[in-house]
């Protein structure tokens, strides 16, 4: 019996991530982490996320990802608003879509194919989804796979294509100052926290986020995020996704899997072919407006052009977008179709 299950899986996972460094896979300490993690608590190893780590990763996730918003860089961003409200409300037709699917498919209620399917945050979704009677496990377990096929997925298809180091930003500072990043990451953290309160969905990744790009665009730069930081910061992200898998779960319900994994992957060629039509017409790179409306996680993705240096700001700005909307509209659009519902069948 393994009596220290969160220092064993932050062993695994750290170690998974450093492996595939040196293997030079894509996102090595998130997809490796991920892995390692989904595989062990399949196996039926004892491995537990530890309590609060998501919200680490993406704290400091959120402060690098700022960092890249220079006056011109937002002004350039703001520029292409009506870009990112059109991909956005895709996210949400591409969601409903996926959710048609399950309900022709599998035998899920409409409830939870529904809250199954929205990319609007695992967590987020997971408790709208209590509040009108969805499945829970059935609604975990499609978002953390959901999740874990475009951050493998996507990252793998670039890389062996060659996308990679086509971007004109860069973060406002490169230096690292232990004093500055110091008061950098306490102002995120409160902030996190204060949205958290508030219970604005996720409030660790955009609080940060706001922090740091308030005072890049103002022209404050504390510091640079530490490169063994944001790597720390992306294997507690991994090993957080990783945690979602349950192996009873899987098990009782194949064709439930079969059927998200499906859907998963016919709404990715759906996004890159939203995303392709977008590209061209708004002149924006077609290998950033796919990162910009895959329906992965907003934290991943971000992640993802961060790495592979891809339009880090409008992908930011494209999912802080769609998790707004997402999350702000699926609720009352949500309880407006069964009432529209039970009209008709009265």
């Amino acid at each position: 019996m393994n009596r220290y299950p969160v220092f064993s899986a932050l062993l695994v996972c750290g170690a998974s991530g450093a492996v595939f460094s040196v293997l030079r896979a894509p996102l090595p300490w998130l997809i490796g982490p991920l892995l390692a993690m989904a595989c062990g608590k399949f196996a039926g190893a004892r491995l537990a996320s530890p309590k609060g780590g998501r919200a680490a990763g993406q704290l400091v996730i959120g402060c690098a990802l700022g960092l890249y918003f220079t006056p011109v860089v937002a002004g350039e961003v703001a520029a292409h608003w009506p870009l990112l409200i059109a991909a956005a409300v895709f996210a949400v037709l591409l969601a409903y879509a996926s959710g048609w699917f399950l309900i022709r498919t599998t035998d899920l209620d409409a409830t939870t194919a529904l809250f199954a399917s929205v990319p609007g945050g695992a967590a987020e979704m997971t408790i709208l989804g209590e509040r009108f009677g969805a499945r829970l496990d059935r609604v975990v377990v499609a978002q953390s796979l959901r999740v874990m096929i475009v951050v493998v997925i996507v990252p793998f298809v670039f890389t062996s294509l060659g996308v990679h180091g086509i971007d004109p930003f860069r973060p406002a500072r490169f230096d690292v100052d232990a004093a500055g990043l110091l008061v950098l990451l306490a102002v995120a953290a409160a902030a996190g926290a204060l949205l958290g309160k508030l219970r604005v969905p996720n409030a660790w990744m955009l609080g940060p986020l706001a922090v740091a790009i308030g005072l890049t665009v103002g022209g404050v730069g504390l510091s640079a995020i530490p490169v063994g930081l944001s790597n720390a910061a992306q294997v507690l992200l991994g090993c957080a996704l990783g945690s979602g898998f349950d192996r009873e779960s899987l098990r009782a319900a194949r064709r439930f899997i079969a059927m998200v994994c499906v859907s998963v992957v016919l709404a990715i060629f759906a996004s890159a072919l939203f995303a392709w039509g977008a590209a061209l017409a708004a002149a924006v790179p077609i290998s950033t407006m796919v990162l910009a409306t895959a329906p992965g996680g907003m934290a991943e993705m971000c992640v993802t052009a961060k790495v592979l240096q891809l339009g880090v700001p409008l992908v930011t700005a494209a999912h802080v977008a769609r998790v707004i909307i997402l999350v702000t509209t699926t609720a009352p659009t949500f309880r407006m179709a069964r009432r529209l519902t039970r009209r008709l069948r009265a």
